[in-house]
């Protein structure tokens, strides 16, 4: 069965001074500042369409990953993802580089590396994804 999630931005002005809020409708968890600043500069508190999409892509990364272990018998003890989005003003998200630290008891680098670079192309935000020019993952297991 399908789900469907949804957000929804309220803006206001123009590219350069205006400003946003963007609400997470579905969880309810909360609603953001947004603005171009924020997005080509400095964060300066608030947060971004990329700042969103990192967070997308490395809860999505986790979660894929996790199942590439379980589907091999491996649980993990922690899967720390992060996600940093490149984003240049005219040309758009230029880049996107995964960040993996993992402790998986009883797998070896090799395996590892294998199931990582799995999850980095099953996982459907990783697909939604592909325009982008680099997505590259690095990934270190950690003892």
């Amino acid at each position: 069965m399908a789900t469907s999630r949804s957000a929804h931005t309220v803006w206001s002005g123009n590219l350069q001074s205006g400003s946003g809020q963007v609400s997470l409708d579905t969880s309810g968890i909360g609603t953001y500042d947004v603005t171009w600043k924020a997005r080509s500069e400095e964060a300066g508190g608030k947060t971004s369409p990329e700042e969103l999409i990192a967070a997308a892509h490395s809860s999505c990364f986790s979660m894929a990953f996790s199942l590439a272990l379980s589907e091999e018998g491996k649980t993990a003890d922690r899967i720390e993802t992060k996600a940093e989005v490149d984003f240049v003003p005219g040309e758009g998200i230029t880049a996107i580089r995964l960040i993996l630290n993992a402790s998986i008891p009883d797998i070896d680098d090799a395996d590892f590396q294998r199931l990582a670079e799995s999850a980095k192309t099953g996982c459907p935000v990783s697909q939604a994804l592909a325009g982008v020019k680099s997505i590259t993952l690095e990934a270190t297991l950690q003892s």
